[in-house]
């Protein structure tokens, strides 16, 4: 049987003859030229230990023994008499001399090396331990050899030792090399302090640094997770003569993305598309993650997507890191399908990428979707931390979800992981209040003060809404100087909350109610105590409303334009709710609420309240009706969108309501069977209606 002595070549070697397997049963010594540069193609032990990036081999040399002052030329094999014109030379695997010749190949010296490597790591970090190693290991050492050495160490505290005594020893061609193959032992242990010094005793002993010592450092930078610093050394090159290639300018898209130049990296991106360069998945992770903080999150798909073009895999960090990027945007639907494609293409999820999800589908009230990761998380052992059941509790009482958000709080209560925070109590509040459950309501907040929470704003807002419910007015009262005396300033929400509330409080209670709206914002007290008190001035009470509105935030003015409609439509001010809706139009607080088309005028009401809607009804009917009398021809179908959803915590919607209302006008509009929500009728029912109102009217006069 033929002898397995293949050897491992590399462009840092050019040793002695050495052995080439052959598959029929016999072996052939192969001689090398030394010109000959073999083939970057090693066998999997050369190629793990010998990648050091160096761009030029360095020349066949033979160096002086560390050891002794012998000639460290190895014999050769053949005699000196062989010709280097013949590459093969046949040798029976039966030979005596097979096995002198297996000794005398590369790969039985290159793993001594790599267990002299082994024992540099083990050794104590001085001069002495290190000298004591070599001195025991009999080798005749080749430049090429150090390289090998230092390449497959792992401690950066004797590399550099081992580096400075091999200086002593031998005569070195090329000093750049065994410095770069020396820092990348000080990258392998992420050791960013001592590559930096190393960097510097190089310059000082007149060494250049090449464009591999700068990567090299750069990588470990990153490695490190130290951006600025990758940053800093980048920046360096230049001054070096260094020009980066691909690889690194690659590696700078994620420096330079980690340390918030967005433009410096988009812009390397974007030469990186143009120039195809090589692009790691920590950098397109790096992308998707910078277009998400930047909430561009179809350039988070596009990155994505670009990866699939240039058949990068996805690992789990990408997908974790898109579902975070689709979570903050609000698209659960896009969660969904990237998740799937995680699962098809054969990954598992983790708590991660499970805790991404649940966020997604929280965030976005995605209810039974998030429901069922919580549940398959629970199936499988893993533990929520406080936030993730903040946020499925959240959801829970956005949506109404109260018997699942009562059970997810027990479960929290019974983990051995997380407790129960300011914010889980605030949801079970919520929950709470929002069912009308005053009891459990005060049994949660007098829990959440005996667990050393302060009440929030978002606390008392909720029993604010509470008490409303329950008409417990005094009880409003004392909740909101309760909010004063914590020293916590009423927003524009808790103010939204105490006008939801005068609409529900019967007429004889509203002026406590208006004392603590006016306390909590003077503007809007004014305009309450026109309505409460039936102050008069139409051109002051416009002028005033328009003033609050333009002084409170955007996403509030339409609950206080709504409000304050039901607030009037409570208090039979017809023409002031008339008014507020008009100025809701005019300061585009409502929009879209009238269209019109060829075929088909509609009213819009489902983004308004009851009262506000209800006033939009009769404007609506008023300008038909004008419509009709100066001769404007009316379309074939006329319809008013309600939309069919309820009240997450009432069995009522519009739509029930505007049903009731619109028979008690005995108006023609009737559910339409195949659109949900909607109510319709036809131009020659509406125009006959019309007319039976106008004379109704006249006959009344």
């Amino acid at each position: 049987m033929a002898y397995n002595l293949c050897s491992s070549p590399s462009s840092l070697f050019h040793d002695p003859p050495f052995i080439s397997c052959s598959s029929s049963r016999k072996f052939l010594l192969r001689n090398f030229p030394s010109s000959f540069q073999p083939s970057a193609s090693l066998t999997s032990q050369s190629k793990t230990s010998l990648h050091v990036s160096l761009q030029e081999p360095i020349p066949e040399q033979l160096a002086p023994d560390v050891n002794s002052e012998e000639d460290a030329n190895f014999e050769d094999p053949v005699g000196k008499s062989s010709s280097s014109s013949k590459s093969y030379i046949w040798v029976n695997p039966r030979s005596p001399k097979a096995k002198q010749l297996l000794k005398k190949s590369y790969d039985s010296r290159y793993n001594s090396l790599v267990k002299l490597a082994q024992s540099l790591d083990s050794c104590n970090p001085t001069e002495q331990d290190v000298s004591e190693v070599f001195v025991g290991s009999g080798h005749r050492f080749l430049e090429q050899d150090v390289v090998v050495v230092i390449n497959n160490m792992m401690n950066s505290e004797t590399a550099p030792l081992v580096h400075k005594y091999f200086k002593g020893k031998i005569r070195v061609t090329r000093e750049v090399i065994l410095y770069n193959v020396t820092l990348k032992v000080f990258r392998k242990c992420r050791d960013l302090d001592g590559a930096e010094k190393l960097f510097d005793e190089m310059l000082e002993s007149g060494v250049k640094p090449d464009n591999v010592t700068f990567s090299t450092i750069i990588s470990c930078a990153r490695m490190c997770s130290l951006p600025n610093k990758a940053v800093e050394w980048f920046e360096k090159m230049p001054a070096f003569g260094c020009v980066p290639d691909d690889v690194t300018y690659s590696a700078m898209i994620d420096a330079y993305g980690r340390t918030g130049n967005i433009d410096m990296a988009l812009k390397l991106y974007d030469r990186a598309r143009t120039e195809k360069w090589r692009i790691d998945t920590v950098t397109f992770s790096t992308l998707i993650r910078m277009y998400g903080m930047a909430e561009n999150y179809d350039g988070c798909l596009n990155v994505y997507e670009e990866m699939k073009v240039l058949d990068v895999k996805p690992n789990m960090v990408i997908y974790k890191t898109l579902l975070d990027a689709m979570g903050r945007a609000k698209r659960p639907w896009q969660a969904k399908t990237i998740y799937k494609e995680m699962t098809n293409n054969g990954f598992s999820p983790n708590f991660a990428t499970y805790a991404a999800l649940l966020r997604a589908y929280g965030r976005a009230r995605y209810s039974e979707d998030a429901l069922i990761v919580y549940k398959e998380m629970k199936e499988k052992g893993m533990f929520l931390n406080t936030n993730l059941y903040n946020t499925i509790l959240s959801m829970c009482a956005d949506v109404g979800y109260t018997d699942e958000a009562f059970k997810i709080f027990e479960d929290m209560r019974s983990s051995a992981t997380c407790s129960p925070d300011s914010w889980t109590f605030s949801s079970l509040i919520t929950i709470y209040s929002c069912s009308g459950n005053v009891s459990e309501a005060e049994r949660m907040l007098n829990e959440m003060i005996e667990s050393g929470f302060e009440p929030t704003i978002f606390v008392l807002t909720s029993l604010v809404q509470c008490y409303g419910k329950a008409k417990r007015t005094d009880d409003v009262v004392k909740t909101f100087n309760q909010l004063l005396d914590l020293g916590i300033i009423p927003d524009g929400r808790f103010c939204g909350c105490l006008l939801n509330v005068m609409t529900q409080t019967p007429k004889e209670e509203l002026g406590k109610l208006t004392d603590c709206v006016e306390k909590a914002n003077p503007k809007l007290g004014s305009v309450v105590r026109y309505l409460v008190e039936g102050l008069e001035g139409d051109g002051e009470f416009r002028k005033e409303a328009a003033e609050l509105f333009n002084s409170i935030n955007g996403e509030v003015k339409k609950a206080f334009c709504n409000s304050l409609i039901d607030l009037c439509v409570n208090t039979n001010l017809m023409d002031r709710a008339g008014e507020l809706l008009d100025l809701g139009l005019t300061l585009e607080i409502y929009t879209d609420v009238q269209s019109r088309s060829q075929t088909q005028w509609s009213l819009h009401v489902k983004s308004l309240s009851l009262g506000a809607g209800l006033t939009a009804l009769h404007v609506w009917i008023n300008d038909l009706s004008k419509a009709l009398e100066s001769g404007e021809d009316l379309p074939p179908l006329l319809g008013i969108n309600t939309g069919h959803g309820k009240h997450k915590y009432s069995d009522k919607g519009l739509a029930s309501i505007f049903e009731s209302h619109l028979k008690e006008l005995n108006a023609p509009f009737h559910e339409a069977p195949d659109k949900a929500g909607w109510f319709l009728t036809t131009q020659e029912a509406l125009k006959s209606w019309l007319e039976s109102r106008v004379s109704s009217e006249l006959v009344a006069a």
